[in-house]
């Protein structure tokens, strides 16, 4: 994949109307969202205790829950752009607020959290600076900021094979690692934890994968998709780009999680 403009993303409300759609199917095929998520939940600080925490992009409430569980004493946030995944979350609990916010400007007063959690979500942001500058603001000193988020590289067979058919975006754009890396370095918080992963997963046919990143509502949002419905030479041009990576384990699509556990220093 090009080392696209990372700013050059989609309008906001069509990532949330895409998002609130998607809510119902969505964690019946998060698997690797689960995992991802369930990996930068270990990697927050063992002896921490968050007082405030905010589940920043919580999707359907599932990290909400067991953020609630690690923290029993504490009050949470679960805090979504999108309106249908907050309806969707509300009745299984674990915070104690929902509240429909953009990581960008944070409806929360300074200094007021222990903890920003965020897994799977800010690669929606098109200004990964003022994410982490809002962190700064709203974290108490000693605060964690923890996040995932999804590096260039990520679905980079199937952005092959759309380039092996026109050349229009199809694939969600993603930041480079060193941007995140650069950016955390400027953001004045202090890095605990900053690496990129690779994660490999394999398909039965290209159906089941972009059937998936529909119902996760991560398919294709960008600006210079190609308007209209995709027509059937095309697809069965890319099918046939496609299986010329299939493997005896399937197809595969790379996935190029980062994790980042960042403190703001105490003053």
């Amino acid at each position: 994949m090009t080392d696209a403009d990372p700013n050059v993303l989609p309008d906001k409300r069509r990532i949330a109307a895409s998002f609130s759609r998607a809510a119902a199917s969505y964690d019946g095929v998060a698997g690797l969202q689960r995992a991802v998520g369930a990996e930068l939940l270990a990697r927050l600080p063992a002896a921490m205790r968050a007082q405030r925490w905010v589940d920043l992009g919580s999707g359907t409430g599932h990290f909400s829950q067991a953020l609630a569980e690690r923290f029993p004493a504490g009050q949470g946030m679960a805090l979504d752009l999108a309106e249908g995944m907050l309806r969707h979350a509300r009745p299984r609990g674990g915070a104690a607020h929902f509240v429909c916010g953009d990581a960008e400007c944070l409806p929360l007063a300074g200094a007021s959290q222990d903890l920003l959690f965020s897994s799977l979500a800010l690669q929606w942001c098109g200004d990964f600076a003022a994410v982490l500058g809002e962190a700064h603001r709203v974290l108490r000193p000693g605060g964690v900021f923890a996040f995932s988020s999804l590096c260039v590289g990520t679905l980079q067979e199937l952005h092959d094979s759309w380039q092996a058919v026109d050349g229009f975006v199809h694939v969600n754009r993603f930041r480079r690692f060193r941007d995140y890396r650069q950016l955390c370095a400027d953001s004045g918080l202090d890095i605990l934890d900053l690496h990129m992963e690779t994660r490999l997963l394999y398909y039965r046919d290209l159906r089941q994968l972009t059937h998936e990143l529909k119902a996760l509502g991560a398919h294709n949002l960008n600006p210079g998709r190609p308007d209209g419905l995709t027509g059937r030479a095309r697809l069965l041009a890319l099918v046939e780009a496609y299986e010329r990576l299939r493997t005896p384990a399937g197809l595969p699509a790379t996935w190029l999680p980062v994790y980042g556990v960042l403190r703001r220093r105490l003053e």
